[in-house]
């Protein structure tokens, strides 16, 4: 098989690219809208890219009719955002978070979360989160207009909060204690427990 992404119909392009690079990572974020509503939601076109500053990138694709996402917008207007690790434990309510809701209608409430308020931005964290990043945009970089185009939002990382139950006592986060989910092809999942060593040449 041989797919041409300039003649391919666009949600098929999106299919196999989700289908082909996995597992992803997925930062749950926060934002706030201009008149204070909290915003929360998935993302699996995510990863780090640096440390010095630390900084991370994900995209908030427009949306099938080719409009902006509510986190975009939030964005553009505030550019502070927080990112959660997506864990085992809230993946029912990651997911669930991902739904369309009207714009005046908070994803905190309808997936039964609490909040506690960040140091150093304004979105608040969500209560019980293993790890959370206060974030502000350093760039947004549109790649593209129509159904699904990326926007490619570049964070730097101001705050790390980090649970001491997920640490593995040598200055590390532990992976089998922090025990996060990742996204796959269409309605896949995984669990990162499936581990393996090897120790860098």
């Amino acid at each position: 098989m041989q797919i041409d992404p300039s003649t391919a119909a666009v949600p098929a392009v999106y299919q196999y690219l989700v289908g082909i690079v996995t597992p992803r990572p997925i930062a749950w974020v926060t934002t706030v809208s201009p008149t204070g509503l909290v915003n929360l939601a998935p993302f699996s076109f995510f990863n780090a890219f640096g440390a010095n500053p630390p900084i991370v990138v994900f995209s908030p694709t427009l949306r099938r009719d080719g409009t902006k996402k509510d986190t975009l917008l939030n964005l553009e207007k505030l550019g502070e955002f927080v990112i959660h690790a997506s864990t085992t434990a809230f993946a029912e309510k990651i997911n669930l978070t991902s739904k369309e809701i009207p714009s005046d209608e908070s994803e905190v409430t309808l997936a039964g979360l609490s909040t506690v308020p960040s140091v150093k931005v304004k979105p608040p964290r969500i209560v019980g989160a293993p790890v959370a990043m206060e974030c502000v945009v350093k760039q947004i970089i549109p790649c593209g207009t129509g159904p699904i185009a990326a926007n490619l939002v570049i964070g730097e990382v101001v705050m790390i909060h980090i649970a001491d139950e997920v640490l593995d006592g040598k200055g590390g986060v532990d992976p089998r204690k922090l025990k996060t989910v990742a996204r796959l092809g269409g309605s896949f999942w995984c669990h990162t427990s499936d581990l393996f060593e090897q120790t860098r040449p």
